[in-house]
């Protein structure tokens, strides 16, 4: 596939933080090749399966989880790079690993340990996941993280837009290792972006209406998802509700692809490679201004029916004590961590807390529940509402 102008070019990569000797003996792969691949191999992608996505440790098995929705960023990331002739292994490498940093519970294991982390600096996902890769997943022999390429460091730390502020862990990545934290990203970075806002956007419609937190009427006061239904009855008037629900979700995703891709098109012409893009102080990937606006209420309804309903609410919070008690514990009594964690803890803070914090970020939901367990005697009842 010819690559677009503007696009991200492999063979043009400005490198990675440590040189590789005999790298590529290991098979004929690009840069972004080899990226996306030591994301799907490395320990804390795997770890995704068992991380809240919607709902907290659900007893049913057709819920997402993070794993689940990353896989599913990916897909539509692939779609909207392949319109735009973007690099695609690069856009499906930014959308697996954008959730790597993601502690148990979701954003209510993050607000714990940002909560217990205010003294040592902090906790952020974004920063966190970044901190991961170059940091903590350590599986070669030659140097520490997974030594991804500039451009998957760039992306992951600024899909959301430049960084004006960078909290400790992000800091620490970019001063060994400088990622233009003032200029906007990669179009692929951008696309990645996107894609995660579809996908939620829409799957989460999927379990919310699975779980019965969501009512297809109310559903039907959004203006878009109120077309797209009443074209769905037309074309499949007798088919089970089930399925018609489904196909609701697919078409939101086609049009919402559709419209990113036309809008994304429009924008970037003129730009010719992908340092105007990085140089545009805009971003570039966008939906367009009436879908922007749609997708808005979508995102205002989901929040106030979905993510901030009682129950969810409740769970969250009784999600969020068993993180910020796992936190006392290893901080008073540190022979409670396993013992290669011990072995390594560092004796003063900040690092200490950092250390903690570490451990625990990368816990799935039913470690920590059962490291709760273990040290306090029991964990709250109700840490599932599904």
């Amino acid at each position: 596939m010819t690559l677009a102008r503007y696009a991200s070019i492999a063979a043009a990569t400005r490198g990675r933080e440590f040189a590789e000797a005999g790298a590529q003996s290991r098979g004929p792969r690009s840069a972004f090749q080899r990226d996306r691949d030591r994301v799907l191999h490395s320990i804390a992608f795997r770890r995704l399966k068992s991380k809240t996505q919607v709902f907290i440790a659900p007893d049913g098995d057709h819920y997402r989880t993070r794993l689940t929705h990353s896989l599913e960023v990916a897909q539509i990331g692939r779609v909207i790079a392949r319109a735009l002739g973007l690099d695609e292994d690069l856009t499906e490498a930014l959308c697996l690993v954008h959730d790597i940093g993601h502690p148990p519970f979701g954003h209510a294991g993050e607000k714990a340990l940002s909560d217990a982390m205010v003294h040592a600096g902090g906790y952020d996902h974004n920063a966190h996941a970044v901190r991961v890769v170059a940091r903590l997943e350590s599986p070669y022999c030659d140097h520490e993280g997974l030594n991804l390429s500039w451009e998957m460091l760039e992306g992951m730390a600024k899909h959301n837009g430049p960084v004006a502020a960078a909290n400790w862990a992000l800091a620490d990545v970019d001063r060994a290792f400088p990622l233009s934290l003032g200029q906007w990203p990669s179009l692929e970075a951008q696309v990645a972006n996107l894609a995660d806002d579809i996908a939620y956007d829409n799957h989460d419609i999927d379990d919310g209406l699975r779980a019965g937190f969501l009512d297809l009427d109310e559903l039907l006061s959004l203006d878009m998802v109120a077309d797209l239904w009443r074209a769905v009855e037309r074309r499949h008037p007798h088919a089970p509700r089930d399925r018609q629900l489904r196909e609701l979700v697919r078409d939101q995703i086609g049009v919402m692809v559709n419209d990113v891709i036309a809008q994304t098109a429009q924008a970037v012409e003129g730009y010719s490679s992908v340092e105007e893009v990085r140089d545009a102080g805009k971003a570039l990937a966008a939906f367009s201004p009436d879908m922007g606006q749609a997708e808005r209420a979508l995102k205002a309804f989901m929040y106030d029916r979905l993510y901030y309903h009682s129950e969810q609410i409740a769970t969250a919070e009784r999600a969020r004590d068993v993180v910020a008690r796992l936190f006392v514990a290893y901080r008073q009594d540190p022979t409670t961590l396993p013992d290669e964690w011990l072995a390594t803890l560092p004796s003063g803070d900040p690092e200490r807390s950092r250390h903690i914090c570490d451990f625990i970020a990368g816990m799935t939901d039913r470690y920590a529940i059962d490291q709760c367990a273990r040290i306090y005697g029991r964990v709250p009842d109700g840490l599932s509402n599904v």
